[in-house]
């Protein structure tokens, strides 16, 4: 009987985690500190590129762990927020985070992901942009929102799956690649190395 190669999800990302359960898939977590990655974009570096980039050197680095075993597929992902020709990554703290919120208020922005899935014999990555419409927010909402400490551990400072779903006038794209993994091509991605659902499993 044909047994699928063990599946990691190099990421810390609680989102990604959820929506690979909700797909269906069986994973590990593999959180390594050790694998930190330089999130910093290159000299005129497009946002797809950059996301792309760094997603498979998320994916590499897992992937040369020792303590994953030898038939491991590792599957990772970034995620960056783009306005006006700026990359917004994480906020470094609220006052940042406040900023950021100022330049996406009232406006249409892009957000970019990439996931990268990898095994010892090859590398696949799929890029995804998806534009996000945010309402007009007062000074207070924004203060307000930073406040509840949601946004500093998200791309462009807001968490479309939180309580910030409700400044969200309008998406056109991947609702699951704003969030940090697009389902369907992940799912496609993932059936690439023989990986499916459990619910599709035979």
């Amino acid at each position: 009987m044909f047994s699928p190669a063990p599946l990691f999800l190099a990421s810390s990302s609680p989102r990604r985690a959820q929506l690979l359960t909700d797909l269906g898939f069986e994973f590990t977590v593999w959180d390594a500190p050790l694998c930190a990655v330089d999130e910093t974009p290159m000299f005129n570096e497009h946002p797809l590129q950059l996301v792309a980039r760094l997603a498979q050197a998320k994916a590499m680095c897992a992937l040369g762990s020792p303590d994953l075993p030898a038939d491991a597929v590792v599957l990772a992902g970034d995620t960056v927020v783009v306005h006006a020709g700026h990359i917004l990554g994480k906020p470094r703290d609220r006052d940042d985070a406040q900023a950021m919120l100022e330049q996406l208020n009232g406006n249409t922005h892009r957000v970019s992901t990439a996931i990268a899935v990898a095994n010892t014999a090859r590398c696949r990555v799929v890029s995804v942009t998806t534009n996000v419409t945010l309402v007009l927010l007062t000074a207070q909402q924004i203060r307000a929102y930073v406040a509840t400490g949601e946004p500093l551990d998200k791309a462009g400072a807001y968490a479309l799956q939180g309580k910030a779903a409700q400044f969200v006038q309008h998406i056109d794209g991947s609702w699951g690649a704003v969030v940090g993994l697009p389902q369907c091509e992940t799912t496609h991605l993932l059936a690439e190395f023989s990986i499916l659902p459990t619910w599709l499993k035979p």
